[in-house]
Order: C-alpha cells, then sequence, then structure tokens
C-alpha cells in the first residue's frame, strides 16, 4: 500500500489538532484519553487518527498515525502505535461512509450510558434537527453498547444497534461506549464535530432532567 502525501497527512494532522484542543477545552479529552480520526483515502480505506499517549490538549500536525481498514498502522517508519479504539473508527467509517470519526470521554454521556443501556431514547426537541432529525413527532435512540478491549468485538456490536439513513429517516450519528465514552461521525470535520457537541448537548439534557 503507497502512503499519502505528506502534506495531506499534515493537513489532517493540523484539523485534528485543533478538533482535539477545543474539545479538551471542554473537559471532553482530559489527559491522553480520546482519539479523532479522518479518512485520507477509500481506495483502500486509509485513515489519519491521533497517535496513542499523548495530552490531546498538545498535540501538532505531527501527531497522526496512518491506518488501515482494520486499524493497524501502514507506516513501517513510524513507530508510534495508533490508538487502541483505531480498529472502531475504521469500521465506523466504512459502515457508514463517514470520513470523521470522533471519540471523546464526555461525562455525560457515560452517565446516559449507564443509566439507560438499551440506548437513549429523545424526542420533541429542537436541537435534534442539528443530528438530521426533526424536533417533533419522532423518537430517536441514541444507541449503546458494552465495552469491550477487542475492537472486532466492539465493530460487531455497532453493526448489531446501526441502523443505516433511508430515503425517509436519516441515520443517527453517535453512538455510547457504555462506562468509556462516545463516538460521532460525519461527511467532514466539521459535521463530526456538530453531530457530537449536539449529541452531548441532548444526553447532558436528558442526564439533568430525567
Amino acid at each position: 500500500m503507497s502512503l499519502p502525501a505528506a502534506e495531506q497527512v499534515r493537513a489532517a494532522g493540523a484539523v485534528l489538532a485543533t478538533e482535539a484542543s477545543r474539545f479538551s477545552g471542554y473537559g471532553w479529552m482530559r489527559g491522553t484519553a480520546g482519539n479523532l480520526s479522518l479518512v485520507i483515502d477509500r481506495g483502500p480505506l486509509v485513515l489519519a487518527v491521533t497517535a496513542s499517549g499523548l495530552e490531546k490538549s498538545e498535540l501538532t500536525d505531527r501527531d497522526v498515525v496512518l491506518i488501515d481498514g482494520g486499524g493497524r498502522s501502514i507506516d513501517p517508519t513510524d513507530p508510534r502505535p495508533p490508538s487502541a479504539e483505531a480498529g472502531l473508527h475504521a469500521h465506523i467509517a466504512a459502515r457508514t461512509g463517514a470520513n470523521a470519526v470522533f471519540h471523546v470521554h464526555a461525562f455525560d454521556a457515560v452517565v446516559a450510558g449507564h443509566r439507560w443501556p438499551e440506548g437513549v431514547a429523545i424526542r420533541d426537541m429542537e436541537m435534534l434537527k442539528g443530528i438530521g432529525h426533526r424536533a417533533h413527532d419522532e423518537t430517536v435512540v441514541i444507541p449503546v453498547i458494552d465495552n469491550h478491549q477487542d475492537m472486532t468485538v466492539e465493530a460487531a456490536r455497532f453493526d448489531e444497534v446501526y441502523v443505516p439513513a433511508t430515503d425517509d429517516v436519516p441515520e443517527v450519528p453517535a453512538l455510547i461506549v457504555a462506562n468509556h465514552g462516545m463516538y460521532a461521525w460525519g461527511e467532514d470535520a466539521a459535521a463530526a464535530r456538530r453531530h457530537l457537541e449536539i449529541a452531548e448537548w441532548l444526553l447532558r439534557f436528558q442526564v439533568a432532567t430525567r
């Protein structure tokens, strides 16, 4: 597999560093927790994912690792390991068609997953429009899966709860991993950020009012 151009990788790294700094400021990526990725290519699938073990508020455009569709590092000259969750990033990108996948440890998302392990049902909220759904007369469920250290197991669990978009109903672009954190994705970094921020707001409301 040929590697993407260095300029392309650095550009992706700059975007991810900016987003990681933003989410760290929210308290969602404390210390080294969480990971973000962008699709670099789809023929075959290649993603840039934030490198493991780094303080997420201090990332630079060089702090990404290239992975394949199985979450494995593809650059033999890069000794840094990809994130432990890289395989799930790749799976979500492949399964949903998303070009950005963001994973953070937002506290209220973890609380919501603990409180509603079968999924968090939300309806009649104006903010639902921000994840592509109607503000009224529709129940939107943010799914919850159990946590596991094997990302092939997590990928299978994702497939069990993921509902692809239809002509009438869009997907729900967010997922809670119980006792761990949440994922959100989108066609680009801006969409993934929007979905993440809005899903977190909705989950925070549910936790505060139920």
